[in-house]
């Protein structure tokens, strides 16, 4: 890597003694290389010029000529020179990489391929290190640049020298749009909420912890914007949503990012079916309208995002699939031996301390792989939900689901909790569990029981993952692959100036 940067360098220092600028300040880009592959060729002029700019990805040259392929963002074209007609030792300076303006007309070559021919020619910024070789051969992809860290560490590269990434990411970007469009279009108030909060709140989990230097004062970033959210609620806002950043203080996998990318949405004097509802038709009509069908694949599974989806409550599908009926009065000891004898490892329940731990320890390691078609899990334990509503017929339990498609967990709602008495005793529960060393449990929150106690309406609340939900659209097996610039441990100084 070293001798071809320092030849690219000296190309670049020999530009410069001549008096030409390397990096130049602009260029007017007229058409997009898309517009001109579209334009007929019976309208093939030299008098009809067009202006593109882009990066070289390939080149050849013969003498006092030379053919290169050049790349925008919407396409790729091959340009052809000649050194009557440019500035040749521009020309001869280039290197595959370089970003490139030119101008020039349409023609066929006697192989019929699409040509520009130029007749000006910009180097408008050099690329000195090297892009990694990616080559194609009968229809298979033959990536040098095959390094799953150093692709996320150096997202740049890999958006220019992976077409299918950047799709992913273009992707992304259009469910994010078209789901902003579809809760506008249901009269929804899109809403921003802040992100350093005095005290975490919405979720369980671990806060990250920064300075007010003005206030002399510790701030969390949200794990979560949902209690600012139903303050809103309390104000008088009744549809509302917000696509928002959070920051939760966990481990990393293929399934987490300390900082993504959440969709909270809440509808006054609605429930958890409203939210279930609105859940259902907001994914299907983002797969119809992205991807153009309900059918998609992932990981070699076909899913059928057709509604109505299976809905199956969180203790059946712990029976059904792990073998193991719980019950309100069962004993931890027991459902452990029970556990075992299932042929689960004892090593899974060495920190359970109620039956709800073992609960979530069989629902994550016998129910979640099962969950392959689109499926509700519904009422959920009302220990292991501080936010939601009891369910009448059964206050032990809440009026709550999570929605899970291809095996992976993609949300969360439930009725919202809107009484201050019941709320008050929710959060003391949470502090005791933190008191006894449970980090990811939740804090007192006075201001927002004091909300509570000016009156909140019946509510439905309702979080989706979107980083989880484009890895299902886009068939990425890591979260990773859908964050441009996902949490990585630093380089070092010296790594970087080597790679």
């Amino acid at each position: 890597m070293n001798d071809q940067y320092n030849v690219r360098l000296e190309k670049l220092q020999k530009l410069r003694a001549s008096g030409y600028d390397p990096y130049q300040k602009e260029f007017e880009r007229k058409n997009t290389i898309k517009e001109l592959l579209e334009v007929d060729t019976s309208l093939y002029s030299s008098e009809t010029q067009y202006s593109i700019a882009g990066r070289i990805r390939s080149k050849r040259m013969m003498g006092k000529a030379g053919f290169f392929d050049i790349e925008d963002d919407t396409g790729r074209i091959q340009f052809y020179v000649r050194s009557d007609e440019v500035n040749f030792e521009i020309v001869k300076n280039l290197d595959l990489g370089d970003i490139v303006g030119v101008q020039g007309f349409l023609f066929l070559t006697k192989t019929g391929e699409k040509t520009v021919h130029v007749k000006q020619i910009e180097l408008l910024a050099k690329c000195l290190r090297p892009l990694p070789v990616v080559k194609e051969a009968d229809g298979v992809i033959y990536d040098a640049f095959a390094d799953k860290e150093q692709r996320y560490r150096m997202r740049y590269v890999d958006l220019i020298v992976s077409p299918g990434v950047r799709e992913v990411f273009i992707t992304r970007s259009k469910v994010i749009s078209f789901i902003r469009q579809f809760l506008t279009n249901e009269g929804y108030l899109e809403v921003e909420t802040p992100m350093m909060q005095p005290i975490p709140g919405g979720a369980n989990a671990r806060p990250f912890i920064t300075h007010l230097n003005a206030l002399d004062m510790n701030l969390y970033l949200r794990v979560a914007p949902e209690l600012y959210l139903k303050r809103l609620l309390v104000g008088g806002f009744t549809k509302i949503f917000e696509l928002n950043r959070n920051f939760r203080n966990e481990g990393i996998s293929y399934k987490h990012n300390p900082e993504f990318t959440m969709l909270e949405v809440y509808h006054a004097y609605g429930n958890m079916n409203t939210m279930m509802d609105l859940c259902e038709r907001l994914i299907t009509s983002t797969a119809k309208e992205i991807l153009g069908t309900l059918k998609i694949s992932y990981e070699g599974k076909e899913i059928d995002l057709t509604p109505p989806w299976r809905r199956i409550s969180y203790l059946d599908a712990i029976k059904k699939y792990a073998g193991i009926d719980i019950h309100v009065n069962s004993e931890v000891s027991d459902l452990v031996s029970h556990a075992i004898k299932n042929g689960f490892s004892k090593n899974l329940f060495e920190q359970a301390k109620t039956k709800w731990d073992v609960a979530e320890i069989l629902f994550d390691e016998a129910v979640e792989k099962h969950l392959i078609q689109p499926t509700f899990i519904t009422f959920y334990p009302k220990e292991l939900s501080p936010l939601a509503k009891a369910n009448k017929e059964n206050p032990l339990f809440v009026d709550r689901f999570e929605p899970y498609i291809a095996g992976r967990e993609i949300g969360n709602a439930f009725s919202e909790l809107n009484d201050p008495f019941d709320q008050r005793e929710r959060f003391l529960e949470q502090v005791k569990r933190r008191e006894a060393g449970d980090e990811e449990a939740q804090f007192m929150d006075y201001d927002f029981l004091r909300a509570l106690e000016f009156g909140m309406p019946p509510a439905g609340g309702l979080g989706i993952g979107i980083d989880r939900l484009v890895m299902i659209l886009t068939n990425q097996h890591s979260i990773r692959d859908t964050i441009f610039f996902p949490l990585m441990r630093p380089e070092k100084p010296e790594d970087i100036e080597r790679k």
